[in-house]
């Protein structure tokens, strides 16, 4: 009963959000009380919203305070220079710009935190896309691939979580499939190629004048010449749209949009104080970085003190504060709701026992004959369960049993576990529902959930096909 719960509620959550016919909002939490009502918990429906509350609360904070001080640092110009030199080495070229974007990625998500990874990647690179005309939703697809694939080092969430439900050191987890890793991460560069030389077919090349500021929203310089705000809304020149379903930006005067060649320009005179608070600036960042990347102290607690530090050098007064609070109070609302929102699907879903009943479920119609090809079957299905079960739920609760069933059908309980990484919440997190980052990711892209999905899915299913080819041709499941 409560597994095929469960299990319907999980569809027409989806069915709701790949159709676009209710919000995300809504689906997320409309849904699971039905369901919960309609398995008899209805009267203990308060309580297991405000524990799904309680689980979330830590990375809304969190979320919170890295939004804001991630945008402070785009409007202080932070990344300008960075964004210079990727743009300078790729030319305007879209295909240069998408490869770029993987590789910076996976060098980013080397702290294993997804959240962390979609703040940094998208503050620092959406400039470039909007001013390119490129895609949003292709730069959500990017950093969705990298970070996924990611994912799976040992202090990221879902290896730590094999090691910790099945005792088993990361020698004999994550060691044996580096080959695998190595693959998928080949896999990944080559999507950015393919997507980006779509993209370049798409827009041509773009002519950029030299010397040009690009980066950043254009708040902290005060040029503002084209460019597009952080919430994804209408750019100075009125041609904005960076609402759209698919992510895509609106055309930019000069942009070279139709693929024509087109002209960037952007003033930025800098003097001695806004260098001063630039170094201030990149000191806190990389400070920042440091702590995040040793664990020093907890994530909320983190940011929040950057984003005090980082206000008292750039906006002392009391009125510049509460402009920034303004200016990107939206995407703070809109991301932090969404995070709230997957705390009430989880917290119904995990507290009514649907999501335990169904783990059981899926591992009782697994046949004996099947216990050799069971590692495969775990790594193919991986990347898709992302979609339905939770990290917890899954390598708590499914996990163990199949490595039980394996090593009870002569196999080995480690080859289930190094299954089990190549795609269940590492390629599949980032557009998994039930993690509160994709959101952040989709929220600060302005992308379409469900736009989002349809677009990156294959390309992370087949980053767990190749991975998974290559764990089996190394022998390590």
């Amino acid at each position: 009963m409560l597994a095929a719960a469960g299990f319907l509620t999980i569809a027409v959550f989806l069915a709701a959000v790949l159709s676009r016919r209710v919000s995300v909002l809504f689906a997320l939490t409309v849904i699971p009380a039905l369901a919960a009502v309609a398995v008899g918990a209805g009267g203990e429906l308060g309580d297991l919203v405000l524990d799904g509350l309680e689980q979330v609360a830590p990375v809304a904070i969190m979320i919170t305070f890295a939004v804001l001080y991630f945008c402070l640092m785009i409007d202080a110009g932070l990344f300008d220079p960075a964004i210079r030199r990727v743009v300078r080495w790729a030319g305007g070229d879209p295909l240069k710009i998408c490869v770029g974007t993987a590789v910076l990625t996976v060098l980013v998500a080397l702290d294993g935190d997804g959240a962390s990874t979609f703040l940094i990647m998208v503050t620092a690179m959406l400039p470039i896309y909007e001013r390119l005309g490129m895609r949003r939703i292709v730069l959500a697809a990017l950093v969705c691939l990298g970070a996924g694939v990611m994912n799976m080092v040992p202090w990221g969430g879902p290896t730590a979580r094999a090691m910790a439900a099945l005792d088993l050191p990361a020698s004999e987890i994550f060691v044996p499939v580096l080959p695998a890793m190595a693959a998928g991460i080949a896999w990944v560069v080559l999507a950015s190629w393919v997507i980006g030389r779509s993209e370049r077919k798409r827009l041509g090349v773009i002519t950029l004048d030299e010397p040009v500021a690009v980066g950043g929203f254009g708040s902290g310089s005060g040029s503002g010449s084209g460019s597009g705000s952080p919430d994804g809304g209408t750019d100075s020149s009125g041609t904005g749209g960076g609402d759209r379903p698919d992510g895509a930006p609106g055309t930019e005067a000069g942009d070279g949009g139709d693929g024509a060649v087109g002209t960037l320009t952007r003033a930025t005179p800098r003097t001695r104080a806004d260098r001063v608070r630039f170094w201030l600036n990149a000191v806190v960042t990389l400070a920042l970085l440091v702590v995040l990347l040793l664990q020093l102290a907890e994530l909320p607690v983190v940011f929040l003190a950057a984003f005090v530090v980082a206000l008292l050098i750039n906006a002392p007064r009391w009125t510049q504060q509460q402009e920034l609070l303004e200016r990107h109070g939206r995407s703070v609302v809109l991301v932090v709701t969404m995070i709230f929102a997957a705390g009430v699907f989880t917290g119904i879903l995990g507290g009514t026992g649907m999501i335990e009943a169904m783990a059981r479920a899926l591992v009782s119609v697994i046949p004996d004959a099947a216990g050799g090809l069971l590692p495969t079957i775990v790594a193919v299905t991986g990347m898709p369960l992302s979609l339905v079960f939770t990290p917890d739920a899954y390598y708590f609760g499914v996990l163990p049993v199949l490595a039980e069933t394996a090593g009870a059908l002569g196999g080995a309980p480690a080859e289930v576990a190094r299954a089990a990484i190549l795609g269940q919440m590492t390629t599949g997190f980032p557009l998994s529902p039930l993690t509160a980052s994709t959101f952040i990711l989709v929220g600060l892209t302005r992308v379409d959930f469900g736009a989002h999905q349809r677009f990156v899915f294959g390309w992370a299913f087949g980053t767990t096909l190749v991975m998974t080819a290559v764990a089996l041709l190394t022998g390590v499941i």
